[in-house]
């Protein structure tokens, strides 16, 4: 009887977990970081589903002659802004889950 109880508890918690971590996924999901490479020159924002929201490029960096340091600095800008978003959301999923890994839940 005892046991029956304990899994009943441990079911709704579970439960209550997976909620709260799907809320936080919606949340998430809405967040916007920007990443930025040439001391601000380039800066590239996406939301929390990886998506490129807002590209800013100073033109003055801008040199036709030197494609590949624009092709650099975006690049940079770009991973810089995943990197964020991948922190953002590991902090947030850790605070619910106490640093558990949960299969699935990224």
């Amino acid at each position: 009887m005892r046991y029956k109880m304990m899994n009943k508890n441990m079911i709704k918690q579970a439960q209550q977990l997976q909620q709260k971590l799907m809320e936080e996924q919606q949340k998430l999901e809405s967040e916007t970081v920007t990443g930025s490479s040439g001391g601000g020159a380039i800066q590239i924002t996406i939301n929390g589903k990886y998506q490129v929201t807002e590209i800013s490029i100073d033109p003055e960096t801008i040199d036709p002659e030197n494609v590949d340091m624009l092709e650099d600095l975006i690049t940079t800008g770009f991973n810089e802004a995943i990197e964020k978003i991948q922190q953002l959301s590991a902090s947030r999923l850790n605070s619910l889950t106490g640093g558990f890994k949960l299969p699935g839940i990224s």
